[in-house]
């Protein structure tokens, strides 16, 4: 099967919106909550996004959505290493909710764990159709369910796909608020920020402790896979020093993460 396409808490919400790493889209919702729901992965973004939320004195709701994909067991591990080494008060426990996906994509790599995309393959191969749709709703649902009012996601300006565009989460955000008689706030801080911009946030960050393998082994990332050479590349350009262990590291793994470097870098202009 192949997916590959073309083509806010005790302040304002508002008040986000001050700093470099409080840029919030300007659809968000100017709402007041009391706590503001996170989208978390486990990777650099969203794990970036919790740390700076917290550090803007927000409190927090981490949520990690599992759908049975080959890398989440691990992606899970390392979410709850990287919020133990994070946790503040501020910081509420962390809400595990599952959304299986096997049903849907079948015997898809993502599903068993064959013929991931390793690096230098495009965008698109490691794309899953209609997952961020699924992960924002779930999220979205169980917020509004418990009164928490916003929901932030750690979509980038360099993300390439429909289902990362301001008009995309604007209609879902009218959508989610259509559920119920008050507003839903659906917010992307990082939305006008380069990958560069966003691990110069995180640069003092634990980033050791996230996870962005899609074809891990032993807990470990591969160093080979799409993601691991993204990872590698986004490290590479901040100049943040990268304290991953890979498992395959070379000369020929190191031209690929060059590749990689290069596209962000062109991205980044």
């Amino acid at each position: 099967m192949n997916f590959a396409t073309t083509g806010v808490g005790r302040r304002r919400q508002a008040d986000l919106d001050r700093g470099p790493h409080r840029q919030i889209d300007a659809d968000a919702v100017t709402c007041k909550s009391a706590v503001i729901g996170v989208l978390a992965s486990g990777g650099l973004d969203s794990s970036i996004l919790i740390k700076c939320l917290l550090d803007a004195d927000q409190r927090v709701k981490p949520f990690y959505i599992r759908s049975g994909l080959y890398w989440q067991t691990e992606e899970e591990r390392a979410l709850h290493r990287y919020l133990n080494a994070v946790a503040v008060p501020d910081l509420e426990p962390l809400t595990v909710l599952e959304l299986p996906l096997a049903d849907l994509y079948g015997n898809h790599w993502s599903i068993t764990g064959r013929n991931a995309p390793l690096a230098g393959t495009p965008d698109e191969a490691v794309y899953l159709p209609g997952r961020n749709a699924l992960l924002t709703i779930k999220a979205a649902l169980w917020c509004q369910m418990h009164n928490v009012g916003v929901l932030a996601v750690a979509t980038l300006e360099s993300n390439p796909f429909e289902d990362a565009s301001a008009s995309y989460f604007h209609h879902l955000r009218l959508a989610i608020s259509a559920l119920q008689s008050r507003p839903f706030g659906l917010t992307r801080p990082f939305a006008g920020l380069a990958k560069q911009q966003v691990m110069e946030l995180g640069r003092t960050f634990p980033l050791e402790l996230t996870f962005s393998c899609i074809a891990p082994h032993k807990g470990l990332h591969c160093g080979r896979c799409n993601k691991c050479a993204e990872r590698q590349a986004a490290f590479r350009l901040s100049g943040v020093n990268d304290l991953t262990h890979y498992i395959a590291v070379g000369a020929s793994s190191a031209a690929v993460v060059g590749t990689s470097t290069k596209n962000l870098q062109e991205i980044n202009q």
